[in-house]
């Protein structure tokens, strides 16, 4: 009878097995089968665009993709800009703000135009936020392609380069709440160690805001480059963690119940790293945006790194799981509706 009775839980072991298995297979082809271009839709491969950019941003207007991102190696003395009607066919565009002769006071360093964080507010202006001379410039505009401005109208950055002096001045991001609060997340660390998140509200002016209400907000392995994001109630902020310039860098996540947490690092945590075959390699400092009900991550990864920094810009499918966690990313590009 106890062999009978093996037998039997061997037996429905196996069955259990070939039904998980069946089950995978059929996921698996359901996943290849909509990374299929078809009349209404088309598939989006990786690096998106031809070029050498990073740290993206993007906004979408009166039927246009807009991606803002750094020029490689390591930033230029403008912004990158892109332009599409269909996010398969690009066209680089040149505004005459931020620069880095423009964006430059006694605070700066040499670092060039890095970073942008690009938002429409509540006022249907467009906002951005970005990083040039190590320290945070704000500039508004009515259209995507400008005319840009520096908001302050003494033409400083928003956020001096030695407001906190220990740690690195950059990689802004902007997040509007709900209830239409604008949240302003930065920061960074120097010498590739002891990054920190800062986040400050900011006023219905999206420039003026209290020092005295700066919070450190740091989640657990963050570097820099973070990302709010809130669904089903919960704040997610994303961040990068490594070393932008090889296979160490990464996205993770943590969780926290208000835009100033207190964060716990997801459970599966990092998201988004080097895969085994290094075509994506180094990925990190990401966006990320939703058409319909998908989710997308939109970020750079190393496309050369042998003499100078080199990366290309990459986008993924971004999903959640039943229990509200981030999944795991799968770098395989992805199928839009046409536009």
């Amino acid at each position: 009878m106890q062999n009978k009775s093996y037998l039997s839980s061997i037996a429905i072991f196996i069955i259990s097995l070939s039904l998980i298995q069946c089950k995978q297979a059929a996921e698996e082809k359901q996943t290849g089968d909509q990374l299929k271009e078809s009349p209404e839709t088309v598939m989006i491969n990786n690096p998106v665009v031809d070029g050498d950019f990073a740290d993206p941003s993007i906004v979408k207007y009166e039927g246009k993709c807009y991606i803002y991102a750094t020029i490689d190696p390591w930033g230029g003395e403008e912004l990158g800009v892109l332009e599409s009607s269909d996010f398969k066919n690009w066209e680089q565009k040149h505004i005459e703000w931020p620069t880095k002769t423009l964006c430059t006071s006694p605070t700066s360093n040499d670092s060039k135009v890095w970073a942008p964080s690009v938002i429409q507010g509540k006022d249907g202006k467009f906002y951005m936020y970005i990083s040039v001379g190590s320290e945070v410039w704000a500039g508004v505009s009515e259209h995507p392609l400008g005319p840009w401005k520096n908001m302050k109208e003494d033409n400083s950055p928003l956020i001096k380069g030695d407001m906190f002096p220990e740690y690195h001045m950059i990689d802004a991001e902007v997040f509007i709440d709900d209830d239409k609060q604008v949240y302003l997340y930065w920061g960074s660390g120097l010498n590739w160690v002891n990054g920190h998140c800062f986040v400050v509200k900011l006023e219905d002016d999206m420039k003026s805001f209290n020092k005295e209400e700066i919070k450190d907000v740091t989640p657990p392995n963050y570097f820099e480059a973070p990302l709010m994001l809130k669904e089903n109630g919960k704040y997610y902020l994303m961040y990068s963690d490594g070393k932008c310039t090889n296979e160490t860098y990464k996205v993770r996540y943590a969780i926290g119940d208000t835009p100033y947490g207190p964060w716990k690092e997801g459970e599966n945590s990092p998201v988004l790293t080097t895969s085994e075959d290094k075509t994506t390699l180094g990925p990190g400092h990401h966006t990320v945006f939703k058409e319909g009900d998908q989710h997308y991550i939109l970020y750079h990864r190393i496309k050369n790194n042998e003499d100078e920094l080199f990366r290309e810009l990459a986008i993924d499918s971004l999903n959640f799981d039943n229990n509200g966690k981030i999944k795991k990313v799968n770098p395989s590009g992805v199928v839009f509706s046409k536009m």
